[in-house]
Parts: structure tokens; sequence; C-alpha cells
């Protein structure tokens, strides 16, 4: 958690990938060009820690169907980077 209350004081934007209550869609999500970014990544049993959740500036989400609601986190890494470089 220290590393993310140092980045926001740089003043990189944080988010973590996990799914909460408030989370945007990753579809959803505006990258701003002007700004830096700083992404979490939990492993697909534990996710992120809530204290870590709740230091970031929000939370992103990949839409899933199924009962399943996790993915292992270089499948998450990859899709998430992917989308993000294709908004820039």
């Amino acid at each position: 958690m220290d590393s993310i209350i140092q980045l926001k004081a740089q003043g990189v934007l944080c988010y973590a990938v996990e799914q909460t209550e408030q989370s945007l869609l990753l579809h959803q999500f505006a990258l701003q060009p002007e700004k830096r970014y700083a992404l979490v990544f939990g492993n697909e049993v534990d996710g992120v820690d809530q204290g870590v959740i709740d230091a970031c500036d929000g939370t992103i989400e990949i839409k899933q169907f199924g009962t399943k609601h996790s993915l292992n986190v270089a499948v998450c890494g990859g899709i998430v980077l992917h989308e993000l470089l294709k908004m820039r």
C-alpha cells in the first residue's frame, strides 16, 4: 500500500483490477492521455487486498460471463494492457 501512496504523491493515477461494487467495466474506462497510470493486479484466488483497493483511485473490472469470476493474473494483465493500449 505504501507504493500506492508514493505513486499518488507523484501524480500517478492508481487503479486496481478487481470486481467491486464501484468498479468501472474495462470498456467504459477512459484514459486521460496526459496522465500516468499504475495498475494493481491480484491473484485469481485472493484478488487485490482491500486496503490497496481503498488506497487506489478506483477499480477496473473485466466483464465476465458464467459462474467463474476470476482470471489468471497473466491473462488478466494481457487483456487490460491490450485494451488500454488500444485506447491510447
